[in-house]
């Protein structure tokens, strides 16, 4: 941690918070940092009136059209940033500039250059830097960390996790055009493997280590610009294990219940995050599903925790960023962590496009 962030923290007042950008996942962190005690959301910036509102009526104690605007205007602590990919770079630059700590939403940046530039800027401006990488919060994903660091299943020679999750364009028939964004892989860094996969990297190098990208293809279900689908072959040196990685990002009637599944075979047994579900998973998301209904009614904000398995991970990552920023420690996932599952998408990509190109080229023909 450089010495500028020492002794920041002399007292016991509140950490001073702002996030920047309150659409659908910023008002996730907004509404965790507000249930916080010794968090204090002074603020929150958002281009679309209607976010604004949103953020207001939950708690946010001033509203801004723009995050820069914010960030000279507050004397903040920390920032949440929950701005779209191509805005991460010049809102760290920002906050740099103020001396604000950030916890950046995945993915860090679009590409290593650029998270390199950020880390960089943060380093000269003695900030630190947190990274919203949530899958290994959850109760599922511990447990499974838990039950192999404990040797259950002795050596594992291989592994498989899956993650899936809506498309931009949402439920069929698209009725309303998403945000431009999403679909731009220049704005978004990628596809599905930006979205998806980089979570996917980051729990599996907690679980065994450095990876090392084999294979990659990817895959498109609809005429879009990026990728909605993507396999990557991985292999973790230290502990001799290959594994298989699968992403992707479709047009579902309805969302598995549970959209990641990480199995890890053992020589001795087998380990799946289906077996670390809460008990109360099902009954919870279904509860929580009727209040959100009721709410509509009685005109009460939704409860921003149910289904808390997996808004609770966001919760939890976001209070461990604060703390180590009131203790003046490093955030536990930090900006070299968020980096790092950069670098391994780059790969995948270079290798995808290797693949794509060989299965294009025409046979040579013998006369």
């Amino acid at each position: 941690m450089p010495s500028t962030l020492l002794s920041r923290w002399t007292d016991s007042s509140a950490l001073e918070l702002g996030v920047l950008g309150v659409g659908n996942i910023g008002m996730v962190h907004l509404k965790s940092a507000l249930a916080m005690p010794d968090v204090d959301v002074v603020a929150a910036a958002d281009a679309v009136p209607e976010n604004r509102d949103r953020a207001a009526s939950a708690g946010a104690t001033r509203t801004y059209d723009d995050y820069t605007t914010l960030l000279e205007h507050e004397d903040l602590d920390a920032a949440v940033v929950a701005l779209p990919p191509f805005l991460h770079a010049d809102a760290v630059e920002k906050a740099a500039d103020a001396g604000t700590d950030v916890f950046v939403e995945k993915p860090l940046a679009r590409s290593t250059e650029e998270a390199d530039e950020m880390l960089e800027t943060a380093r000269e401006a003695g900030i630190a830097v947190g990274v919203d990488h949530t899958l290994r919060y959850q109760p599922d994903m511990t447990g499974v960390k838990a039950e192999y660091d404990d040797g259950h299943v002795g050596h594992v020679p291989y592994a498989s996790i899956t993650r899936l999750n809506d498309h931009p364009l949402g439920k069929p028939p698209a009725d309303e055009a998403p945000p431009e964004w999403p679909m731009d892989p220049e704005a978004a860094g990628g596809g599905s493997l930006v979205e998806l996969g980089v979570h996917c990297f980051d729990v599996l190098e907690w679980l065994f280590g450095d990876l090392e990208v084999r294979d990659a293809t990817m895959g498109q279900t609809l005429n879009i610009p990026a990728e909605d689908a993507a396999t990557v072959l991985l292999r973790a040196p230290e502990t001799e294990t290959t594994i298989s990685l699968h992403c992707g990002t479709y047009q579902w009637e309805q969302l598995p219940e549970v959209n990641t599944r990480l199995r890890l075979e053992g020589v001795t047994g087998t380990i799946s995050n289906k077996d670390h579900i809460p008990d109360n998973f099902y009954a919870g998301a279904a509860k929580s599903a009727l209040s959100n209904v009721l709410s509509r009614f009685t005109r009460d904000e939704p409860d921003v925790f149910g289904p808390t398995f997996y808004l609770q991970a966001h919760y939890d990552a976001l209070e461990d960023f604060c703390d180590a920023v009131r203790n003046d420690e490093a955030p536990p996932v930090d900006g070299a962590d968020g980096r790092r599952t950069i670098e391994l998408a780059e790969t995948a990509y270079e290798l995808a496009e290797e693949t794509a190109d060989d299965a294009l080229e025409a046979p040579e023909v013998m006369a």
